[in-house]
């Protein structure tokens, strides 16, 4: 199959992955404890793969594969998830603007570097001025969207938010290794289900870790009362781009993957804050965001093409 013919899917992917982080953040609000919002968010997910896999249990891997596995393999939902973590707990300390740029920043720049080096396994494409130049313009475009959020997305200009700023960094260049590890995965274990599973099981694990350690605080009846039927699916429809991950990142590359991921994912933000859909606050699509979104779709081209 032609790469650009998985393109589109992997577009669908980025736009559930930001209507997931519309719906979380409702989530967040109405559970009140982030690592119990975390764990309600990732359980749907293990549930649904579980089944999947129980229904069509084959192929299943063999002792070769399973034996050439990279330890780090399984880890790569874990890797993605501390994003996931990372807009539930600090989106509202940093703002919306800068948590966004600097993650989707990150996330290119590794991307990037991962197909031009060959890392994890990826076959080493080289430096190549094209795809970089789509980045910085990805890059430069996810800044206009982000400075213009409104007056909500000036909760990073204190110093106590700037110091969460290299553990955002970290978070998205995490997101970006992350898909390339659940490639791997889906490799070493050949069934996607099975790899899928595989890959939300230690995450559930952790958060759930988390939760008991810290149980406190606990969200009131009123809380649990205003908890709508879709904010726990959440998880469900950022783990579209997850699976996308473990079957098409080796097809596309790391850095076409994440750049159209990113691209629907950015865009489809716009529209959520337009519209005002999911709970979000409506924020205008200005000229600054429709050029944000120009210079995204420009790199995303660079990066495809060249």
């Amino acid at each position: 199959m032609t790469a650009a013919l998985l393109y589109p899917f992997i577009l669908v992917a980025g736009a559930l992955q930001a209507i997931g982080n519309a719906m979380n953040a409702q989530l967040r609000g109405r559970m009140v404890n982030p690592w119990l919002a975390a764990t309600v968010s990732f359980l749907p997910i293990v549930f649904v793969f579980t089944t999947l896999f129980l229904t069509m249990p084959t192929p299943l891997p063999s002792l070769d594969s399973l034996g050439k596995m990279p330890w780090y393999a399984p880890l790569g939902g874990l890797a993605g998830a501390v994003a996931v973590f990372g807009g539930l707990a600090f989106i509202d300390k940093v703002g919306a603007g800068p948590f966004n740029g600097l993650t989707l920043t990150a996330n290119i720049l590794t991307s990037l570097a991962m197909d031009a080096l060959g890392l994890f396994g990826l076959q080493a494409a080289g430096f190549k001025p094209m795809p970089w130049l789509g980045g910085l313009l990805m890059a430069v475009g996810v800044t206009f969207i982000a400075r213009s959020g409104g007056k909500s997305d000036g909760g990073g200009s204190g110093v106590g938010g700037k110091l969460l700023y290299p553990f955002i960094l970290v978070a998205g260049a995490l997101m970006a290794i992350g898909v390339v590890w659940n490639a791997q995965l889906r490799g070493a274990l050949e069934n996607p289900w099975l790899a899928a599973t595989v890959s939300f099981v230690p995450v559930v694990f952790v958060f759930a870790l988390m939760f008991l350690l810290r149980p406190s605080p606990l969200p009131a009846r009123d809380d649990v009362a205003g908890v709508r039927w879709w904010m726990p699916l959440a998880g469900l429809t950022g783990a579209v781009a997850v699976f996308a991950g473990l079957l098409f990142v080796d097809k596309v590359g790391a850095g076409a993957f994440n750049g159209l991921l990113i691209t629907a994912n950015l865009l489809t933000s716009v529209a959520l804050d337009h519209f005002g859909w999911f709970g979000m606050k409506r924020v205008k699509a200005g000229p600054p965001r429709l050029i944000g979104a120009a210079l995204m779709v420009g790199g995303i081209v660079l990066i495809s093409l060249f």
